[in-house]
């Protein structure tokens, strides 16, 4: 049995440990990771990296089908997915090499295996290659991540039903598939299997699909989904399916409403925080009845040597990008550094489906709900050059701004965007929002011509009172 210490032990390999392990690391912290998979957790191998690649190959599909219109003549287009998936191997393992190596230039100590806290705050390794080990440490971060949430009635086998595990080493894509969850993953797997020739129904037991979103983004991307051809369900309860004899197609069974025939079924009803197994009786820390850990402002559980980070934190965003932050925010906290909590509600957040989605702050809705008054513009991408020009122009963005006594529009409380290439150009609209700019200071900013981002630029001088090309 191997015995270790350290600064820092961090369990949990995603994005919040392995930002924990390497920004520790260059604080001058001595640390060790536990991993019981490979480093880089479920964004790298089995998420965010995988899937954009996916919506990728459905990126440049599309483009070939519309190269009729910049003139150029093709034949029929012959798609053969497993290549796709290749070139996914590909981009992940070349990510998890680059991972690996900027560990070891870090000397961050790396065990293979689960992580368990004990009461002591001793950390064992309870299986893998190193087995029998135990960690002694100052601090002890928790990054354990999450895994896909499963519905009663529809059982996991990896071929007929699927989560997003096992949808993206798929190598042959359904003919007619349904997605259960119209949230930003089911949007997701929904847009590129039908960019990529799926019939595709998405089933979504709330009223709307990408619920919290604003609405006039959604309704944008309900628009678009429809009119290329796809069935959009909402308020549909799910009760479970029947297979045929071969098992290679099935038919869902939907409470008062039409069942639905498909060849796969797409189970993407949010993630479970992964804290099984986790803790030993007596460490202090608590588990909210989610399964969730509690942490304060400073990612401090509620025992005050405990911190954890990522998808496993109770009450916070599932994203990756979070995770960062909140290991920023655990590592100066350890430090005793100044530190400035994750402003939960002004994170941005990104949909990759197409149409894109990218936003920042509060919806329109949201601010209404909290009583503030507020003003709001919207600008179509219609009436963008750079649009017309990629033949994209299906979108919007608005801006919503706290109203001042005298009408005018003050500090800008939210950004949404629906669009060609969005999540690339929330940045302007992240950095409005968290400086708390006001309209006029954000739209005295100078955007490029002719640029997507213009469309921002416009709304912001609109909004502002003295708008160009927009009332």
């Amino acid at each position: 049995m191997a015995s270790h210490s350290s600064d820092v032990v961090v369990i949990g390999g995603g994005p919040g440990g392995y930002a924990t392990a390497l920004y520790a690391a260059a604080a001058g912290l001595s640390v060790i990771l536990i991993e019981r998979d490979k480093v880089g957790g479920t964004c790298l191998h089995r998420g965010c990296i995988p899937a954009k690649e996916f919506l990728e190959t459905a990126h440049v599909y599309r483009t070939i089908q519309h190269a009729g219109d910049f003139g150029f003549s093709t034949g029929p287009t012959i798609s053969d997915f497993s290549v796709s998936q290749s070139r996914k191997n590909d981009v992940v393992n070349t990510m998890h090499t680059g991972l690996l190596g900027l560990l070891k230039n870090r000397t961050i100590t790396v065990l293979e295996g689960t992580g368990r806290l004990e009461a002591d705050l001793t950390v064992s390794v309870v299986d893998g290659a190193d087995a029998g080990s135990t960690v002694t440490a100052g601090h002890t971060v928790l990054a354990t991540g999450s895994v896909p949430r499963t519905i009663p009635g529809f059982e996991v086998d990896g071929s007929l039903v699927v989560t997003s595990d096992e949808f993206l080493d798929m190598t042959s894509l359904p003919s007619k598939v349904a997605v259960i969850g119209g949230g930003a993953i089911g949007c997701e797997f929904a847009s590129m299997l039908l960019d990529m020739g799926s019939e595709v129904t998405v089933l979504e037991g709330l009223p709307s699909i990408l619920t919290g979103c604003d609405t006039d983004v959604t309704s944008v991307v309900q628009r678009s989904f429809k009119k290329r051809g796809m069935v959009i369900r909402t308020g549909a309860a799910v009760t479970g399916h029947t297979p045929n004899k071969k098992k290679s197609s099935t038919v869902i069974h939907v409470d008062g409403g039409d069942d639905v025939a498909v060849d796969m079924v797409v189970v993407s009803v949010g993630r479970r925080p992964r804290t099984e197994g986790l803790l030993a009786e007596g460490t202090g820390v608590s588990i909210d009845d989610r399964g969730f850990v509690v942490t304060d402002g400073y990612m401090r559980t509620a025992n005050e040597k405990v911190f954890a980070v990522g998808d496993v934190v109770a009450g916070t965003p599932q994203l990756a990008h979070v995770g960062f932050a909140e290991a920023i925010v655990a590592v100066k906290s350890i430090l005793g550094e100044s530190v400035v909590p994750v402003d939960y509600d002004r994170v941005p957040w990104a949909i990759y489906s197409n149409p894109e989605v990218a936003f920042c702050g509060l919806t329109e809705a949201a601010a209404k709900a909290r009583g503030i008054d507020v003003v709001v513009k919207k600008d179509p991408f219609g009436g963008n050059g750079r649009a017309r020009i990629i033949g994209d122009t299906d979108g919007v963005v608005k801006v919503i701004a706290e109203r001042r006594a005298d009408g005018s529009a003050g500090q800008i409380l939210g950004v949404h965007m629906a669009g060609p290439w969005v999540t690339e150009q929330l940045g302007a609209g992240y950095y409005a929002v968290n400086w708390e700019a006001t309209a006029e200071e954000a739209a005295m900013l100078i955007q490029p011509h002719p640029s997507l981002s213009e469309t921002f630029g416009e709304t912001l001088l609109a909004l502002a009172g003295r708008g160009l090309h927009v009332g």
